[in-house]
């Protein structure tokens, strides 16, 4: 999957959720930067952190980070 897409998908779920940066990595027991370089597209989680994604927004893994648009 493509880091960009990636990224808008996470900054696009973060954004309907109305959480900030900071709640996101609270939630998520990340450092802030790592949610901002997410939603950058400048890296991807490990899959531990891809799984709490998925929980936090109620969806699949697939669904963020594997399928096409």
């Amino acid at each position: 999957m493509n880091n960009v897409v990636v990224a808008e998908r996470l900054r696009r779920l973060r954004k309907e959720k109305g959480v900030s940066v900071e709640e996101l990595s609270n939630a998520l027991n990340v450092s802030r930067s790592a949610i901002c370089m997410y939603e950058a597209g400048n890296r991807i989680p490990r899959d531990e952190v891809k799984l709490r994604i998925a929980n936090y927004f109620n969806t699949s893994v697939e669904t963020i980070f594997f399928e096409s648009e």
